[in-house]
């Protein structure tokens, strides 16, 4: 299996803080989100993203993936933060409160025009409820469209829900997940808010990849070490991935029609989920 990414830990951080993106070609997060929106006051956003490209363009962020969060395509910023990334090396851009492919399209047109490469992606938030009850079509809007990123917090309000009510975006994060599913894209869980409570981020991890995301996206660097940790496979998931690879490829060469470990019966969709476990464990080390 080829083409795996880590994205266990994706951090957010404001695109104006030069000391915090310093720090941040060190930390062990899988993706970094360079953020010109919700982060940056807007008498700040001129120096934020001029900061931002100074960044790329200096480079040193690693095995990292650095994608810049632009802001919405109906702010007065939206055209100069696009104008302002397309010769530069970032991963992906961000797309705040994407809510329909037509919007995505023409965003997509826009970067080609501009000139950004093919390889530089659209990672697309659904955070209001016309973004989740769209996310099938977000996520097949254009080839660009790699990643779907939960926006919880605006969600949360979108959805008029109780503080901390993480209950109430069960529907809408197992939809997202079913879109991105569907079209084989990856997707990444909402933030915790609350930094003084370890035990909420570990419990919010374990649920994200119980419901299936690929990672979480967080706000602070003291939350990478959980999310790394519970988005990756566990030892006892390696070793038994490598029992179902090896006991199917000695079925299959022996010619046997079935293949049978611990009394269980081992199908096909049991060793595809057996490689993709092996590949992300052969990605976390290396």
């Amino acid at each position: 299996m080829t083409g795996i990414r880590l994205r266990r830990s994706v951090l957010f951080m404001p695109a104006d803080n030069t000391r915090a993106i310093e720090k941040a070609r060190q930390l062990e997060a899988d993706a970094l989100i360079l953020d010109l929106e919700d982060a940056v006051a807007p008498d700040a956003k001129p120096t934020a993203r001029a900061t931002a490209v100074a960044a790329l363009t200096e480079g040193g962020f690693g095995h990292r993936e650095v994608a810049i969060r632009i802001n919405a395509t109906d702010t007065p910023w939206h055209t100069d933060d696009l104008e302002a990334f397309a010769a530069c090396s970032c991963t992906a851009l961000v797309i705040p409160k994407a809510e329909s492919a037509s919007q995505i399209q023409a965003l997509a047109a826009d970067m080609d025009r501009l000139g950004y490469p093919e390889t530089t992606a659209l990672w697309l938030m659904a955070e209001t409820p016309r973004g989740v009850l769209d996310s099938r079509a977000l996520c097949q809007a254009h080839p660009r469209v790699s990643v779907l990123i939960m926006g919880t917090s605006d969600l949360s309000q979108g959805l008029r829900l109780p503080l901390n009510a993480h209950a109430g975006l069960m529907q809408s994060r197992a939809l997202c997940v079913l879109a991105a599913r569907e079209a084989g894209i990856d997707v990444l869980d909402g933030v915790c808010l609350d930094l003084n409570d370890e035990a909420a981020l570990h419990a919010q991890c374990m649920d994200g990849r119980s419901l299936g995301f690929d990672g979480k996206t967080l706000i602070h660097p003291s939350q990478i070490d959980t999310a790394n940790a519970v988005f990756s496979p566990s030892d006892t998931e390696i070793n038994q991935a490598r029992r179902i690879v090896d006991a199917w490829q000695h079925a299959t060469a022996d010619g046997q029609g079935l293949c049978v470990l611990d009394g269980q019966l081992i199908e096909h969709l049991h060793v595809r989920d057996a490689e993709r476990i092996l590949a992300l464990a052969e990605a976390i080390t290396h």
